[in-house]
């Protein structure tokens, strides 16, 4: 999670924050406000990824977890630089020693920077971060800084690294409290790395994840194929959409598996593996959503085509891929870095909206459908559909209570302090939507009476496609003189005796 921004009067800084001994680098412009005020210019000047190794370094090696400043400089403009300038200082704290940072005069407003009235009782120096030791580790929180010389545009931070010996969520923060500071911008690198790798320590159990969900896929695959290929002439169209399912399943999760290897050995996260994971990721979300929706129309089951609906479902379609391509490819491409709450909002909703559309329709769809399979009398196909909603009201109600889970989980965690548990909120997503799967694949599994689910032509299984109500009985034109005829009682033979008359009867009518 990466911050930019501006805390009250305390000053500018620029905050990286990381799970587990790391995240992420990335620098910022910083403006003054004109108040003592520091926040972000629009632009940023640059962005570094995490880590590349220097083989000439003498800093910690593979196996330490350690925070690395490499050639951290910061540049004002000519126009601001005929005065020597206070510290510009970056400190770095684990979260739960948050309240080591700052400090207030008095029982006042609590500041970060130094001011004179806490100047005055000893306590800082005015004009610098205040902090105090930790009781633990008096070496923490680690502050240190540089400051501009008269005339002088560069000041350059000293290649340091700085060893973790505890695991936590650790917090770097550049900041100056010198209100004559304008414009700086801060360019440079930094390094944070784990004893196992680059990953953020929220990340790195996502890697192991992907790896079961792959295997899991696979075993899923081997038996969907291996049903489909024995039976591959009983095979009908619905199986097909699930084939593709699971294919684009078996991709998605190797391609995430691979970018967090990736990730975590060179701490450059892979740009093509990931918009491939996410591509794939998109592609199988949609497919699968509208295979769902399809199944509930009776497509491929009790219908042989979706009719009028078909271009309704393709919009639908087409429309939930790009807005969640657009919302993954910003969440996972480039920097590890949370979005801002109104930048999130704004791609997460028409996502969340379609979603709820999707799943409306599809419950609607599967009512009708239920209604016309038990008026048909279609008791096999009928079974089947009663426990594919089953699973599907299921999945629903599981999914909104771990939605209100998720939202208490980020309620009750504004510090990110359990980050150790915050891979199971994705991961619970994951599991749901496989899971799912396998309960279609075990309605719809290829098997020598498959087509007893498939759509036959016969005229009783027809459905009216586009209005939605059911014709019974087909009606046909019958003389007005054959239904006199066949409403008049005919006399009952008592023996084989009859009379030649009633033989004429019979063979008249």
């Amino acid at each position: 999670m990466c911050i930019i921004g501006y805390r009250g009067n305390d000053g500018a800084f620029f905050c990286l924050s990381f799970d587990t001994l790391l995240d992420c680098s990335s620098l910022a412009m910083l403006t003054h406000t004109g108040n003592g005020n520091y926040m972000k210019k629009s632009a940023m000047r640059t962005v570094f990824s995490l880590g590349n190794h220097n083989e000439n370094s003498v800093l910690p090696a593979n196996g330490d977890s350690y925070i690395r400043f490499e050639k951290i400089t910061f540049r004002r403009t000519q126009e601001f630089s005929n005065y020597s300038s206070g510290l510009v200082q970056a400190i770095v704290f684990e979260v739960k020693d948050r309240e080591l940072v700052g400090g207030s005069a008095y029982g006042g407003q609590r500041a970060v920077c130094c001011t004179a009235d806490l100047a005055k009782l000893g306590v800082c120096s005015e004009g610098e971060i205040i902090h105090r030791p930790s009781t633990k580790d008096p070496s923490w929180p680690q502050v240190f800084g540089v400051s501009f010389n008269v005339d002088e545009l560069v000041a350059t931070f000293p290649s340091k690294s700085i060893q973790i010996s505890s695991t936590g969520m650790y917090n770097l923060y550049f900041m100056h409290c010198d209100p004559n500071l304008k414009e700086v911008v801060v360019e440079g690198k930094t390094i944070w790395k784990n004893p196992s790798g680059y990953l953020p320590g929220r990340m790195a159990p996502l890697m192991r994840f992907y790896g079961f969900m792959s295997l899991a896929f696979v075993i899923l695959g081997l038996f969907w194929f291996s049903q489909y290929a024995r039976f591959w002439r009983e095979v009908f169209p619905l199986q097909n959409c699930i084939t593709l399912v699971i294919t684009l399943g078996m991709f998605e999760m190797a391609f995430w598996y691979f970018d967090f290897a990736e990730f975590n050995e060179s701490g450059i996260r892979p740009t093509g593996i990931t918009i491939w994971a996410v591509t794939f990721g998109t592609i199988k979300l949609t497919v699968a959503r509208l295979v769902i929706l399809m199944v509930s129309m009776g497509y491929g089951v009790v219908r042989p085509t979706l009719g009028g609906l078909t271009s309704k479902v393709i919009l639908v379609g087409v429309t939930f891929f790009v807005a969640s391509e657009v919302l993954e490819l910003v969440e996972n491409v480039g920097t590890v870095s949370d979005l801002s709450g109104r930048a999130r909002l704004f791609l997460v909703l028409p996502v969340s909206m379609l979603d709820a559309f999707i799943i409306i329709w599809i419950f609607k769809s599967l009512s009708a459908t239920l209604n016309k399979l038990q008026a048909k009398r279609m008791m096999v196909k009928l079974d089947i559909y009663r426990k594919f909603t089953n699973a599907l009201a299921v999945a629903v109600i599981v999914s909104v209570g771990w939605l209100c889970y998720e939202l208490y989980f980020k309620a009750n965690d504004v510090y990110n302090e359990r980050w150790q548990n915050a891979w199971v909120i994705p991961a619970f997503w994951r599991v749901l939507s496989f899971s799912l799967l396998c309960v279609i694949c075990a309605l719809w599994a290829p098997s020598q009476n498959s087509m007893r689910y498939a759509y036959s032509d016969d005229a009783s299984d027809e459905f009216d496609r586009d209005d939605g109500t059911l014709t019974l009985i087909k009606p046909s034109t019958i003389p007005s003189k054959d239904v006199q005829s066949s409403l008049e009682p005919r006399p009952v033979q008592a023996s084989n005796g009859a009379s030649n008359n009633d033989s004429e009867e019979d063979k008249t009518e």
